[in-house]
């Protein structure tokens, strides 16, 4: 079946793939089909098991800490509402969504659908549903979150005088977390796709126009209307891609200052205040021996989101600049860090962790600083960013085609 490569657009000729095999761009190298290690029914399986852990993952506590005779436990909507209150309303409401909200949606969409599809049921909300479930992918941050909350056990654990232990909340967080990175990689969204409605052949010579969700390719002539398949409006290119893309680039770039200049977050420990920036928090990793975890952070919180903005501003440079070269090492770039970025959230999501365990009065608290706000901020800007840009442009600009 003929489908048009979501980073080119070059017209694919997809042959029926075996177990263990791949189909893999001809211009820019994409994989446009994987089906190693692919089960439906195993992804099914995980989501399934994913949704019902998010239960008691989200009203269980994850920690509980004692210090001096008291103790803290956190829940997670305990870290959102306590900053929430104190004025931290972005950092508070983009936790909410992107932790709480959006994994209920995804993995209460993704089970639906495979659940349907494996008893034989074909419902008319099947394609829009799978959409919503794929495109909240990058968004559903629970794998994230587990890495914040790693880091903010380990930074935790080394404060003298305090105790912390896992709870039955952070076990079945843990393993929902697990899975949602297990069902990802099991997950055949080709197979899923044809199965909700199979591809269709165009006949030479009409333009056309592709789904860039489920790849479907329709006749130009639909260009604005609803993809047949998967619901989502069809566009021959993403309408106003390069300027609404550099705006949010030149704004993230403004963010990343004060992300890295200004404290990330504010402890108090028997009276003497402690601020934390991006730096110092890698630093104390370091001197812990925790290196590990100290790259880690180095990576999500220093160097992908540079990257990001980097890798998308150099592609944008190359469609105004109608570039002709290096456009596969762009390509390339680009999903590499659209997939990496959602990972840079994982120092503020740590405060979200930490601050219910440390809500002991005068005697230890922790809250948000404004280098939090300003890095929630960059890295929703530079995900955006990654959502607005239409990478065939740039393999547009090289052919000599304006659209």
């Amino acid at each position: 079946m003929t489908i048009a490569c979501p980073d080119c657009g070059l017209l694919e000729d997809l042959p029926d793939l075996g177990p263990g095999s791949a189909a893999v761009c001809r211009l820019c190298r994409t994989d446009l089909e994987l089906t190693i290690g692919r089960s439906t029914t195993a992804a099914l399986a995980c989501a399934l098991a994913t949704f019902l852990l998010l239960f008691p993952a989200n009203l269980l506590p994850l920690a509980q800490v004692e210090i001096f005779g008291l103790h803290g436990e956190n829940v997670i909507a305990g870290g959102i509402a306590i900053l929430w209150n104190r004025g931290w309303y972005l950092l508070a409401g983009a936790t909410a969504v992107l932790v709480v909200l959006l994994p209920f949606v995804r993995f209460g969409a993704l089970w639906a659908v495979l659940g349907a599809l494996e008893l034989g049921y074909r419902p008319s909300w099947l394609g829009a549903v799978f959409r919503w479930a794929v495109r909240l992918d990058r968004w559903a941050m629970l794998d994230v979150y587990l890495l914040a909350s790693f880091v903010g056990y380990y930074r935790l654990s080394h404060v003298e005088q305090l105790h912390i232990s896992l709870q039955m909340g952070g076990e079945c967080f843990a393993a929902a977390a697990f899975l949602t990175m297990l069902s990802r990689a099991l997950l055949d969204r080709r197979t899923v796709w044809r199965a909700i409605a199979p591809e269709v052949r165009i006949d030479a010579g009409i333009e056309i126009c592709s789904c860039t969700v489920c790849d479907l390719i329709q006749p130009a002539s639909r260009d604005g209307k609803p993809c047949p398949r998967c619901r989502a409006t069809l566009r021959t290119r993403k309408p106003d891609s390069l300027p609404r893309t550099a705006a949010l680039l030149v704004t993230a770039f403004l963010f990343y200052f004060p992300a890295n200049i200004y404290p990330m977050s504010v402890s108090s420990q028997l009276g003497t205040q402690h601020t934390y920036t991006i730096f110092a928090g890698i630093e104390a990793l370091f001197d812990n021996d925790l290196w590990l975890l100290g790259v880690v952070v180095t990576c999500t919180s220093i160097l992908f989101p540079l990257g990001k903005i980097f890798a998308l501003a150099w592609g944008v440079l190359a469609v105004r600049l109608r570039r002709a070269k290096h456009h596969i090492a762009r390509t390339r770039s680009i999903r590499v860090v659209s997939e990496l970025g959602r990972w840079s959230n994982t120092d503020p999501f740590t405060i979200v962790f930490f601050v219910p365990l440390m809500h002991f009065g005068a005697l230890a608290s922790a809250s948000a600083g404004w280098g939090a706000t300003a890095f929630v901020a960059m890295t929703l800007l530079t995900m955006f960013a990654a959502e607005t840009f239409d990478p065939r442009l740039m393999w547009d600009a090289a052919a000599g085609r304006s659209r």
